[in-house]
């Protein structure tokens, strides 16, 4: 499966054949239906690479979308390729402080980013909370650590460099992000595991895997293997209460 390069040589993402699109569409249905929306919501998006989820969810949605990355060439690729009233592209890194000009948003969300963010995830969730309004959401979905092929270009130096991964970027389980969310202060904190959609596979069997994956997400032991985590959790309303509504 092709990937996508970054303008330092490392991968961040697959290349758009139609499994993987049919996998970034769903994705982003997961992402919109976990929002309450209104002409009024602002969603950001992190890591964005080539502007395809940022897009779809402008093109779905009454939303205004924000989507970022700090890779110029990808940010101008979807410049180019992706222009509705309600989208924008920055090139931004969001943990400088000054970003977005006091600007905060309903929603952050991203597609396999915070992985990139493993040593200083930390400061990431601080820079979110900073970002969100309060009863904000955040939602991702990131890599399992737990899945077989994910683990293993992860572990193993080698592998790694043959999948061009970053120095620093790594999966994580789900009590390593659950404890990392409520030590930066976020609340109603929701993972599951998702995703047995494999980028890269022959069209006939994208419907038949998809299927599939629908039970085994169900399967108490099974769905531990699974692709990618799915990551929800809000920042607290300043009357110590949850948001409901946007």
């Amino acid at each position: 499966m092709a990937s996508i390069k970054d303008d330092r040589g490392y991968n961040q993402g697959f290349a758009l054949a139609h499994s993987s699109t049919v996998r970034m569409e769903r994705r982003t249905d997961w992402l919109l239906g976990q929002m309450e929306i209104t002409p009024a919501t602002r969603i950001l998006e992190i890591g964005c690479g080539t502007g395809e989820v940022s897009y779809w969810m402008a093109q779905r949605s009454v939303a205004q979308v924000v989507g970022t990355d700090l890779c110029v060439p990808f940010i101008e690729e979807a410049r180019e390729k992706y222009r509705i009233p309600t989208l924008r592209y920055e090139v931004v890194d969001f943990h400088d402080a000054t970003a977005f000009s006091g600007e905060r948003f309903d929603y952050i969300v991203g597609n396999g980013i915070l992985h990139h963010l493993y040593e200083g995830l930390d400061a990431a969730c601080a820079s979110m909370r900073r970002l969100l309004k309060d009863g904000g959401k955040m939602i991702f979905l990131e890599p399992n650590l737990y899945n077989p092929y994910v683990y293993l270009i992860f572990t193993y130096p080698w592998l790694r460099t043959l999948a061009h991964l970053e120095p620093d970027e790594m999966a994580f389980s789900k009590p390593f992000i659950r404890d990392t969310l409520a030590r930066a202060g976020f609340e109603d904190i929701e993972i599951d595991y998702k995703d047995f959609l494999l980028p890269g596979i022959p069209d006939a069997l994208i419907k038949p895997s998809i299927r599939i994956g629908d039970i085994l997400e169900k399967l108490p032991l099974v769905r531990g293997v699974s692709q990618s985590l799915f990551i929800r959790a809000r920042t607290p309303r300043k009357d110590g209460s949850l948001q409901t509504h946007e």
